[in-house]
């Protein structure tokens, strides 16, 4: 790919992620340019660009929590394409159906996790960044024509780990689908590590049946890529609990928190629920914080973008 200069990006985003491609553009020290938007008067929704965007390069933040952002995403794709943008560079920091890469056999099941990214593929933009996948595979859903890369976030949680000075702590994974990415943040912390025993018996239910007694007098940290209903979580600290750990701290990327899952945490005892600023709108309290993925993705930006 051709470097790209910083005078010639348009930083935009689909209106969820404004407030995340703000911070971006102060670390990229770039202009972030805002979508002019409106609706008509039965329902539908225009959007124009401010600015001629002509032989520039686009970098568009867009999450796709809901079925309104990835339209809009798709919306802006397509119409730097119909404006003959130089370059079209899409940052997806939460996929939606994310879980939903496959279909079981004969389920009649869409598989939306991958459909959904063959859309956003298949308005051609150049390269497509993901921000930590619940699975890879939605990487390879296209027919080679577009660039991917997988932006990982385990560093701003070591780092953020390091700064707490906690001491006799171990790292859980709620599942052994997580257990590999959690072994590898256990070996930078130089802790231990262990995986809960889950299955799924529905769409949105699991049960964790045990955990290893390693946790047992020590502070636990319970990782995972999302929290959504938090029962999975609520299931491991009990086990953990039972087991004799001291405390639990809860870290996960992105921070959905759908229906009562803060009461179930408040309720349990978890100390702390610590994510990253992907999905938009969280709310922090004295439960709940964030760190920023800005400055991560600015910096895998200006590597992959060869940006001048």
């Amino acid at each position: 790919m051709k470097s790209i200069s910083r005078n010639n990006i348009v930083l935009i985003a689909n209106e969820d992620s404004e407030n995340l491609a703000v911070k971006l553009s102060s670390k990229l020290r770039v202009d972030f340019t805002k979508m002019k938007r409106g609706q008509f008067a039965d329902g539908e929704i225009f959007h124009i660009f401010p600015n001629d965007i002509a032989g520039r390069d686009l970098i568009i933040i867009g999450t796709t929590h809901n079925d309104a952002s990835q339209q809009e995403l798709l919306d802006l794709i397509d119409g730097g394409r119909y404006w003959n943008a130089r370059s079209i560079n899409v940052v997806i920091p939460f996929l939606g159906y994310s879980t939903m890469e496959r279909a079981k056999p004969n389920s009649g099941d869409i598989p939306k996790g991958i459909t959904r990214v063959r859309q956003i593929f298949r308005a051609h933009p150049d390269y497509v960044f993901f921000v930590d996948l619940h699975s890879e595979a939605v990487l390879h859903a296209h027919s080679g024509n577009v660039s991917t890369f997988h932006i990982q976030t385990e560093s701003l949680f070591v780092e953020y780990i390091n700064e707490l000075g906690l001491q006799d702590y171990v790292l859980v994974s709620p599942d052994y689908g997580r257990s590999k990415w959690v072994a590898g943040m256990a070996s930078k912390l130089g802790c231990p590590h262990t995986a809960a025993d889950k299955d799924r018996y529905a769409k949105d239910q699991t049960m964790v049946n045990q955990v290893s007694s390693v946790v047992k007098n020590k502070n636990v940290i319970i990782f995972d890529d999302m929290i959504r209903t938090g029962s999975s979580i609520v299931q491991t600290a009990h086990r953990c609990l039972d087991v004799g750990a001291k405390s639990i701290l809860v870290m996960a990327t992105h921070l959905v928190l759908c229906g009562n899952a803060i009461e179930r945490f408040v309720e349990i005892g978890i100390e702390r629920v610590l994510g990253t600023d992907t999905y938009p709108y969280i709310r922090e309290d004295e439960l709940v914080g964030t760190i920023s993925v800005a400055p991560l993705i600015s910096t895998v930006l200006e590597k992959k973008l060869k940006m001048t």
